[in-house]
């Protein structure tokens, strides 16, 4: 498909179709606005955590497509994790940068290893423990085997995960991870300084400089035809490529979502997972590649599927001659251990098939098809490229809160000293050049930080016998929980009824949670990103994000399993905590409804028991609206709870029993059981 040999018909017949798929893509990928805003919330949590975090905790760092900005189904998140005081160098003279009594040095030794790949030898009289455990004796040195690390910390973020790769791996609720446990090292490797000489015209020189200051990574797998496979550890450049893919134009990221797409819906589809020889990283090498020959002088809408062309071509060729070039490191060839001999054979011609079909072999992909096919029914069909114009305010602001949501969950620390740490953090990062979508972000982080601050500092003082000491602990926790429900959205003003409940100010509880009911029931609120479009602009269209969020949002509420929230709630966090579930979610308004039920208690019998027929109602009826299928667990739980206390056993026990059967999210099971058996006594 080379433009020289094409008629002006055809050409532009191909620049029409590409804006076609541009605009499907837009749809499906994302937007740059959306792009842009998926990147910075996560940057500025990350940015925050890792701030916090002290020398002897680890650093963390996302990867995988979600932090590259996909949000495609299939998107993977994974994490790196490194030890802050741990180092590796290149060479001896860089211990010279180094405090040796304050970080442990590991020398990357990699004359033995294929290029790509090092030994990590011990140089430190000291280090950690699972270091020290995993050391073998190679060449008169002492250096950490990879494959005993991976054994060692596979489960060391989240506990049973299962060896995959360099990685520990397993489920979270419904979400799958990938967590590597790795060394960080703060220098450019050697074999990797042609990559720099090579930078002409992409990436910018400045990002150039900004991926050579941030080094790179070891992550514990070894080169399967390496002669020290099981000891030998990979260098990672995912940071490097986060910081290229972050530096592309939205027309090159689009063909790499493509890629990635046709990868998925046409290449790798029915392939059990051994056959599946092509990867999503291949598909990031060739269009990192593509770029930086300047193959395409004009990465625009118009040249979307030219663009995809000369990377599917560039992928083509690299099977026929079975060398897939490292980005960073060529002499790496990504296809030495698992395409070659008659595997590869089976794979050029499987793609030259496609090939031959010229675009055409588009038309495969069930996400790219009705694209191609508005323009081949419609030839004159006008398209417009305009990415505002693809994107609803209302449908930009549901999945910008949902992001935000996402990602702040992960309360901080429990913690006094790490909790100040999260608020100077965030202070600092105040007067910082943010992005209006990192400043909702921060926002958001500091409510969570403040709400956990405020019942810690109650949880501290509550046994104390000094009333000075109880009383400037109350009012400090009060005017948090205040400055949570001006930041927050509706439904953090819930927390400020649960801190009055647990004070015993139940009318000062009732109060709030009357507000909020009057709150939450306007119509133009979104609630689990389902809201009335009509009545939502109406009532805070074009207004500011914080506004918004203060005013029309509400989520679910998030309980720190290692903070006592609600004394009735004790034996559910405990139990969730043990099985390793940091916190509980629970629909705001079953939080409210309980709430409501358990100050009328002591107030109002008649209100009490109308509040727990409501409570009933939702949890019985609902379909999903307010209480999410994945939280129906603890929602019946609480109503159990609820009837427990009412007196109604019954009940109770019925809810128990529904708790049971649904998904355990939360893993409470054992305290259904221990309820149960209550109810028996």
């Amino acid at each position: 498909m080379d433009s020289s040999s094409l008629t002006p018909q055809i050409e532009t017949g191909i620049q029409h179709m590409s804006e076609s798929v541009f605009v499907g893509l837009c749809c499906t990928v994302g937007t740059s606005q959306q792009v842009a805003m998926r990147r910075d919330v996560t940057d500025i949590q990350e940015m925050v955590t890792n701030k916090v975090m002290t020398s002897n905790m680890n650093t963390r760092m996302f990867s995988g497509s979600e932090r590259e900005g996909f949000r495609m189904e299939g998107s993977d998140m994974d994490g790196m994790f490194w030890f802050k005081n741990h180092r590796v160098i290149w060479d001896l003279s860089q211990t010279q940068f180094y405090n040796v009594h304050r970080q442990s040095l590991i020398l990357s030794v990699s004359s033995e290893s294929p290029p790509g790949f090092t030994l990590l030898q011990l140089l430190s009289p000291w280090a950690d423990s699972r270091v020290f455990s995993a050391l073998v004796t190679m060449n008169g040195g002492h250096h950490i085997s990879s494959s005993k690390y991976r054994e060692i910390t596979c489960s060391d973020i989240m506990p049973n995960s299962t060896v995959h790769g360099p990685c520990g791996s397993g489920v979270i609720g419904t979400l799958e991870y990938d967590d590597a446990q790795c060394f960080a090292c703060d220098f450019w490797p050697p074999l990797a300084s042609s990559w720099i000489d090579r930078c002409h015209t992409w990436p910018h020189p400045q990002v150039v400089r900004d991926i050579v200051r941030s080094g790179c990574h070891f992550v514990a797998i070894g080169h399967k035809l390496g002669n020290h496979e099981s000891n030998e550890w990979r260098i990672s450049f995912s940071l490097a490529e986060q910081k290229l893919v972050y530096s592309m134009n939205h027309c090159q990221f689009l063909t790499y979502g493509l890629l990635k797409l046709f990868l998925k819906e046409v290449i790798n589809n029915g392939l059990r997972d051994n056959e599946k020889l092509l990867c999503s990283y291949h598909m990031k090498t060739a269009v990192f590649w593509t770029i930086q020959r300047n193959t395409i002088p004009n990465w625009c809408p118009q040249n979307l599927l030219k663009c995809v062309w000369y990377c599917f071509k560039l992928i083509l060729k690299w099977v026929y001659e079975g060398v897939c070039p490292n980005f960073f490191i060529p002499e790496n060839n990504m296809f030495l251990s698992n395409i070659h001999s008659e595997a590869q054979n089976r794979l050029f011609v499987r793609l030259f098939g496609f090939y031959e079909k010229g675009l055409a072999f588009l038309l495969h992909s069930p996400s790219l098809r009705s694209s191609i096919m508005n323009v081949l029914y419609n030839p004159r069909l006008s398209i417009c490229t305009d990415e505002h114009t693809l994107v609803s305010e209302v449908e930009f602001d549901g999945e910008m809160f949902g992001e935000i949501y996402e990602n702040y969950t992960t309360a901080p620390s429990t913690g006094p000293y790490l909790i100040m740490k999260y608020l100077n953090t965030v202070e600092q990062l105040t007067i910082s050049p943010l992005t209006q979508y990192q400043v909702v972000m921060l926002q958001v982080l500091t409510a969570s930080i403040l709400h956990s601050a405020a019942f810690t500092l109650q949880n501290m003082y509550s046994n104390t016998t000094e009333n000075k000491l109880m009383y400037i602990a109350d009012r400090m926790s009060c005017h948090m929980l205040k400055l949570t429900a001006k930041f927050g959205c509706i439904s953090y003003r819930l927390y400020i009824a649960m801190y009055y409940y647990k004070t015993l100010r139940y009318t000062e509880a009732l109060s709030v949670i009357e507000m909020t009911k009057v709150n939450l029931a306007q119509p133009y609120v979104m609630n689990n990103w389902t809201v009335d479009t009509e009545r939502y602009t109406e009532a805070v269209g074009g207004q500011s994000w914080s506004t918004k969020l203060r005013h029309a949002v509400t989520w679910n509420i998030i309980l720190d399993n290692r903070i006592i929230y609600i004394n009735e709630l004790m034996t559910e966090q405990m139990v969730s905590l043990q099985n390793h579930i940091p916190e509980l979610y629970i629909p705001p308004l079953v939080v409210l409804h309980m709430l409501e039920f358990l100050c009328y208690r002591h107030t109002d019998t008649m209100r009490a028991q109308t509040a727990l027929n409501d409570l009933q109602v939702l949890v019985h009826h609902d379909q999903g609206l307010y209480v999410d299928v994945d939280l129906r667990d603890i929602s019946w739980q609480i109503l159990g709870i609820c009837q427990q206390i009412s007196g109604n056993l019954q009940a109770a026990l019925y809810s128990y029993q529904q708790s049971l059967r649904q998904y355990p999210y939360h893993k409470i099971q054992s305290a259904t059981l221990m309820r149960i058996q209550e109810l028996s006594i």
